[in-house]
């Protein structure tokens, strides 16, 4: 059996982040680990989970994506 790529999503707009979990969801090869509202939670999560994909809103407040 294949693993699977683990997947963070991170934005601040939940919106967004519900259509990413949608169009990632009926993926057999892929499995979102973490999902964050911003760029502290997106550390966090990264270091905690080592994800192979970081789906990374660029643009949040307070720590943007390049950040």
């Amino acid at each position: 059996m294949n693993r699977k790529i683990r997947a963070i999503v991170v934005d601040d707009e939940i919106l967004a982040r519900k259509a990413l979990r949608a169009m990632i969801k009926d993926d057999p090869e892929m499995e979102i680990v973490a999902e964050c509202r911003n760029g502290r939670e997106a550390v966090a999560a990264i270091r905690d989970e080592s994800p192979d994909l970081v789906f990374l809103d660029i643009q949040m407040p307070e720590m943007d994506g390049f950040q």
